[in-house]
């Protein structure tokens, strides 16, 4: 007769994405894995295979999240680039207040494994691509609503924020913040 778990899964899935996001990959072990989430290796190995399958099942969690977070952000009625002020802002305070100085989950894959490992490089290739997805329909919504001048190109703008917004989660791991939030200033005033 199998044995039942004795942990809830979302739960260790949680603890590790925590760990892979302060550590990242290389600097995890499978023992700091085991001390982490409190569980044995074999239960890891059984609930979630490798350690490097755990470590996608992790990065796919935080993308999911994190879209649904900034997907309500710019999906509030009304005018739009209230939504998209916002969302940068919040990247921004994000990083002048995590006392852990993470980053971002997607960002820090991207750094650390996305040139050599194919399976990190499509899903921050995905989580990318979401981001700049959301912007795009706030933007164009912008536009189609005078918000946004005639002179403004949606796609170029929602290209530029993702790209500023990973520099943003890049900078968070040594946050001065004049820089941020010159720099926030800066690329607001592309709104305008």
């Amino acid at each position: 007769m199998p044995r039942t778990k004795e942990f809830d899964p979302d739960v260790a899935l949680q603890a590790a994405i925590e760990l892979f996001w302060r550590r990242g990959y290389e600097a995890t072990s499978m023992q700091d894995l085991v001390d982490h989430l409190g569980i044995g290796r074999a239960s890891i190995y059984a609930t979630f295979g490798s350690k490097h399958d755990l470590y996608l099942l992790a990065l796919d969690r935080y993308c999911t999240d994190i879209a649904g977070i900034y997907t309500h952000m710019l999906a509030q009625s009304g005018p739009a680039l209230p939504g998209v002020r916002a969302l940068v802002k919040a990247f921004a305070d994000k990083a002048l207040t995590d006392p852990d100085r993470k980053g971002c989950f997607v960002t820090n894959a991207a750094v650390e494994l996305a040139p050599a490992d194919h399976d990190v490089a499509r899903r921050v290739d995905e989580g990318l691509t979401g981001l700049e997805s959301a912007l795009l329909g706030s933007l164009m919504r912008a536009a189609d609503q005078g918000e946004l001048g005639a002179d403004k190109d949606p796609y170029a703008l929602a290209r530029f924020l993702v790209t500023f917004l990973q520099g943003v989660r890049v900078i968070a791991k040594r946050p001065d913040r004049r820089r941020l939030e010159a720099a926030v200033a800066q690329a607001l005033s592309l709104l305008d």
